[in-house]
This record gives C-alpha cells, sequence and structure tokens, in this order.
C-alpha cells in the first residue's frame, strides 16, 4: 500500500477533496493507495480535525517552535517519515521547504498553486492576474523543487476572469478548479503516469 502524507496549514479543503476522492474512487484498490495521515505546522489547523473524522493519523510540527527553517524541516522529515510516503502532499502549506527538505523527497512531493505557472508564483495570485488585465486564471499542480512554485507541471486547469471579478471571487472559482485537479494528479501520480 503506497501511503500519501499532506501537509496543510490552514482549512484543508484541498486534503478534505483528496481524501474524498480517495474514498469514491477506490484509491485502496487502484492505484492501491491511502491518505495514512495529515501534518500541520499550525496546531489550529482546522484541516487537523477533518482529518480526525476520518481516522486519519493527524500530527502536529508547530514550525514557532524552533530556532531555523532547517530544525522544522529536520523535524518535519522525521515526523513524514514515520509515514513511510510515497507521495508528500502539500495542500496549503504555507512554509518555504529549505533545499535540503526538498531534496530529500525530490520525485515525490507535489503541490498546488492559484495560478497558471509560471504566471504568479508566490502570494496574492488573483488580484495580480486581474490587475494584469489576464482573460484566464487558474491552478496548477506541480512537483516541487527548491525553487518556489517552480518545478514540473502535473496538470493544469483554467477558469475565466470575468468583467467584475474580484481576488474573492476568481479564487473562489479557482478553487473549485483545484478540488477536481489535485486528488486526479495525485492519482496519476501514483499510478506512474
Amino acid at each position: 500500500m503506497k501511503n500519501i502524507v499532506i501537509l496543510i496549514s490552514g482549512g484543508g479543503s484541498n486534503m478534505a477533496a483528496i481524501v474524498r476522492a480517495s474514498q469514491r474512487d477506490g484509491w485502496r484498490k487502484s492505484p492501491g493507495a491511502q491518505v495514512a495521515a495529515v501534518i500541520s505546522n499550525r496546531p489550529d489547523a482546522g484541516g487537523l480535525a477533518l482529518a480526525r473524522e476520518q481516522m486519519i493519523a493527524t500530527e502536529v510540527v508547530d514550525h514557532k517552535q524552533f530556532g531555523s527553517r532547517e530544525a522544522f524541516d529536520a523535524e518535519l522529515a522525521t515526523v513524514i517519515d514515520r509515514h513511510d510516503p510515497a507521495l508528500v502532499v502539500l495542500a496549503g502549506f504555507m512554509r518555504i521547504l529549505t533545499p535540503g527538505f526538498v531534496e530529500r523527497y525530490q520525485g515525490r512531493m507535489v503541490n498546488i498553486h492559484p495560478s497558471l505557472l509560471p504566471a504568479f508564483p508566490g502570494l496574492h495570485t488573483h488580484q495580480r492576474a486581474i490587475d494584469a488585465g489576464c482573460r484566464f486564471a487558474g491552478a496548477t499542480v506541480h512537483q516541487v523543487t527548491a525553487e518556489l512554485d517552480f518545478g514540473p507541471i502535473v496538470d493544469q486547469a483554467v477558469v475565466p476572469v470575468l468583467p467584475g471579478d474580484t481576488a474573492d471571487s476568481l479564487a473562489a472559482r479557482v478553487l473549485t478548479q483545484e478540488h477536481l485537479i489535485y486528488p486526479r494528479a495525485i492519482a496519476a501520480l501514483l499510478q506512474g503516469q
């Protein structure tokens, strides 16, 4: 059985979408995978309660308890490795990871970003797309590399930018697509596609 470890910092809506898809699509049978653990860097992350409701192991590695990124990442890796992950999934995990951490999980760590990468890496993507006059926005699932919001693209979804859109209205439409493409991309990666 291939274990998936999901890292979150907040409400966990993408994590919940992944868990729902794994149950609905029978990931235990094919591709022989399960969400083994959800780990947060914030003890108050709402997604932890959602994971517990699904009987998924949860752990917290509070980044505020560490004096450096390297020390936090070392402890995070120790906790992740206890679950023997085939895939580490960043789902709203709001920490910049050190190059050593990224290298440790090279080729088996993915992230989702709310833009059509390589456009608009970083924060405030929806407002930046609106300000730039984009006609389309979207979301990108990509393999994680040491460069922020960069790496081979696994899947993307395109969403039109509508007249009168605000950052919030655009974000809401993009999020619905994130919930579709992230589970699909994870399933494809686990099946070796």
